[in-house]
């Protein structure tokens, strides 16, 4: 047994009150299903209730019984510098004794915006929302004022928010017309999403030309990372470029995730491909509410009140969420994306060679500080590539995940609770902690196996 599951066996031993459960009793009194968000509940990986979080400083994060965890999960990748960056902190504490939010123009929204032109030159002009789900809504919405055609085409298994338009799933093959994904969604907004495969340019050419002078953009994740990590295939967004060129449809990435996560200038850095517009959250908040939509300057001047497409917000560049922002980004020096690069690949590569030696069929897949873990269903599958959604649906096992969540979560690591979800490294995690981590994955792995009790 390692020194890490002795440490961890023995907080358990000492625990005597299960706070967590009866916090979630109490919170299912108040809340839908106890939660404010699904994936919190951690009913995907099997449990009956959820970690109650009291603290979190660096790469530890801490629950209501006092157990300390390694966090990967990032507050779901905003905290890149780790939790409470204490110059992150710093900013926030002094934003906030000018006050809380004023509903006006300051001057450190341009502070924000002029950072993230800087690293992003294709967004021209933008507009800071909220949250990522209201960056993407006016994307959309704005392209199809801009085009003046109705239909969209995502990519099945990427996630753009909860607004209706992306609440969709694909029909069989190839159809035209998709189905609501959730109730509550109208299917004559269903009927102007259309479904087509991540890294399958055919499958987005076939629906373009069935509904040629109809669809308005393509949204997609560059990376997807609500399928687990998926990066696209040599062309593949080379391809979405030259198809939305030929077409006249705007092309919009969702770097809600990737954007300032696995490069500094995002994805489209990463990979070279400009899109028309650009949705951005998480890291350009450090963790507090705030995201952003932007691009050419033609498109984003149609948006009020310069133009007919409205779009507005009480908190949009909240003071607190600005000055956050501004200070992560500051922070974001070459150093540390080169730190991130050399513990995410350790990771990536520890992982897997721990799978390897207890004989479990694992795929891990990595851009950047962004990892995800692919359990096998069937022997067959091993070492193939996972490309797109049907790689999921036809070779991929939840219960294999939920398994190595719960042995890792006995072993003080703290994954996200949903199989096909983003693991994230952040700057905080040290040498050491990449180490714990890869033995305690030894000790997942041969749990799973049968060889230890």
């Amino acid at each position: 047994m390692t020194s890490l599951a002795r440490e961890r066996r023995k907080r358990l031993r000492l625990r005597k009150d299960n706070r967590s459960k009866k916090l979630f009793s109490r919170a299912r009194k108040y809340f839908v299903g106890g939660v404010n968000s699904p994936v919190r509940s951690f009913k995907g990986v099997g449990k009956e209730y959820p970690l109650f979080i009291s603290k979190t400083k660096g790469s530890i994060i801490r629950d209501e019984d006092g157990n300390e965890y390694l966090d990967y999960v990032c507050s779901w990748g905003a905290s890149i510098l780790g939790s409470a960056y204490p110059l992150v902190e710093k900013a926030v504490v002094e934003a906030a004794k000018r006050g809380l939010s004023f509903g006006a123009a300051t001057d450190r929204e341009s502070d924000l915006a002029e950072r993230i032109q800087k690293s992003m030159p294709s967004i021209e002009l933008m507009r800071l929302v909220s949250s990522g789900t209201e960056a993407t809504m006016s994307a959309i919405r704005l392209a199809r004022a801009f085009t003046k055609k109705d239909k969209i085409i995502k990519f099945e298994g990427c996630y753009h928010g909860h607004s209706d338009s992306f609440l969709v799933r694909a029909g069989s093959g190839l159809a035209t017309f998709s189905m609501p994904d959730s109730a509550g969604v109208p299917d004559s907004i269903a009927s102007n999403t259309l479904v087509a495969r991540f890294n399958d340019l055919d499958s987005v050419s076939k629906i373009a030309l069935q509904n040629k002078y109809h669809v308005a953009c393509i949204i997609v994740e560059p990376v997807a990372g609500n399928m687990g990590v998926i990066p696209p295939e040599v062309g593949f967004l080379e391809g979405l470029r030259q198809l939305c060129n030929e077409n006249e449809i705007l092309l919009i990435f969702d770097e809600v995730i990737t954007g300032f996560r696995v490069a500094r200038g995002g994805a489209q850095s990463l990979y070279n491909v400009t899109p028309d517009l650009t949705c951005l959250g998480k890291v350009i908040g450090g963790g507090m509410n705030i995201a952003a939509y932007g691009g050419r300057k033609d498109i984003m001047q149609l948006v009020s009140p310069l133009g007919p497409v409205y779009q507005a917000g009480t908190l949009s560049g909240n003071p607190i969420a600005v000055a956050a922002g501004i200070a992560t980004l500051d922070a974001l020096k070459r150093s540390v994306y080169s730190k991130l690069e050399t513990n995410s690949q350790r990771l990536a590569s520890g992982i897997s060679n721990s799978a390897d030696k207890s004989e479990i069929n694992v795929k891990v897949q990595r851009v950047g500080s962004m990892l995800g873990l692919f359990f096998y269903s069937n022997e067959k599958f091993k070492g193939t590539a996972i490309k797109n959604y049907d790689d999921i649906k036809n070779k991929c096992s939840k219960d294999g995940y939920s398994r190595f969540f719960n042995e890792m979560l006995n072993e003080g690591i703290y994954l996200p609770p949903s199989a096909f979800e983003t693991i994230f490294v952040s700057a905080a995690h040290s040498t050491s902690d990449i180490s714990k981590t890869i033995k305690a994955s030894q000790v997942s792995f041969e749990k799973m196996k049968g060889n230890t009790k």
